[in-house]
């Protein structure tokens, strides 16, 4: 007949529960900090659009240049920067938009993933106006529903980052720093 040592079997209970202890805590201390009203996160360099707004089913109509309505969703997923101009884009409003197509560029094989839509009146200049056309699909917000987002100074430009099926995640308010908004990019667009 086996006999069990009462303490050698003392001994590989607490093992036991030690072991199970390790694998515990993180749980234990997550759900103590969520409590506690912390949660930990990568924090965004855009403000979240609150409350969530989807603009496919707003159905908010956005007509490009030549005529045609901007598709939110398109076949394949690709998400949408929309930059808002302020009154009379000029210098400033131009350094920001070109960053903004840099930063697309700077997605490498990604850039393909990210489409550049430009809201409001061109530049005055017809050569500025070209280079545009290069990197931006230019249109109107046909009812006014971006208003909001679009900055009141002029020279100024925001944006907007639509998700692949229309949701406005991030606004990036006239100022914004272009370098955060390519560590966004980087952090959705992989």
């Amino acid at each position: 007949m086996n006999t069990v040592d009462p303490k050698s079997l003392r001994k590989s209970r607490l093992f036991l529960l030690l072991i199970a202890l390790v694998f515990a805590a993180p749980m234990i201390a997550a759900g103590v900090l969520t409590l506690a009203g912390w949660q930990p996160g990568a924090k965004g360099n855009g403000q979240p659009i609150l409350p969530q707004r989807n603009f496919v089913s707003e159905q908010l109509r956005v007509k490009l240049a030549d005529g045609s309505d901007y598709a939110w969703r398109e076949s394949k997923p690709r998400m949408t920067l929309v930059a808002l101009a302020g009154p009379g884009c000029a210098s400033r409003c131009l350094q920001a938009l070109t960053a903004m197509a840099k930063a697309r560029v700077m997605l490498n094989r990604n850039q393909s993933r990210l489409r550049l839509l430009y809201l409001g009146a061109p530049p005055a200049d017809a050569g500025e106006r070209a280079a545009m056309q290069n990197y931006w699909q230019l249109g109107q917000d046909v009812d006014g529903r971006l208003a909001s987002y679009r900055p009141a100074a002029p020279d100024s430009v925001s944006a907007v980052l639509v998700e692949s099926n229309g949701t406005a995640l991030s606004l990036y308010p006239a100022g914004f720093d272009p370098a955060g908004l390519l560590r966004d990019l980087q952090k959705v667009i992989r």
